[in-house]
């Protein structure tokens, strides 16, 4: 059986694991041990990231539409329930961007729904 020397293989190995912990602080970028571990907890943290980026932008849509639903007079509560049932199809997202782009628009929306 002939000898293999893995020297190439472990080398490049290395690279691509301290390529991806690259701007890591500390040993964590340099260190092959330290940049495994904090890679591994560094990829459980951008998953779960993900999840929660969308909840934290759905509150943030909910605190504008609601900050321009008050200065229409309004709650935000009955806002969504009155566009639920005037059949606005608009999402959160949307009423949030008009909302703080042009308010204008929003309070003629918030008036359509008051009638």
């Amino acid at each position: 059986m002939p000898r293999v020397k893995r020297g190439k293989t472990a080398h490049k190995k290395r690279e691509r694991l301290l390529k991806y912990t690259k701007g890591f602080r500390w040993g964590r970028k340099s260190k092959e041990r330290a940049a495994k571990e904090a890679l591994l907890h560094g990829l459980r943290r951008t998953f779960r990231g993900r999840k929660e980026k969308k909840r934290d932008f759905r509150t943030l849509w909910n605190v504008q539409i609601n900050a321009a639903a008050r200065m229409s007079g309004l709650k935000y509560s009955s806002l969504m329930n009155a566009l639920k049932k005037k059949n606005v199809k608009l999402d959160r997202k949307i009423l949030a961007e008009i909302a703080r782009r042009e308010p204008e628009t929003f309070k003629k929306i918030a008036e359509f729904v008051k009638s």
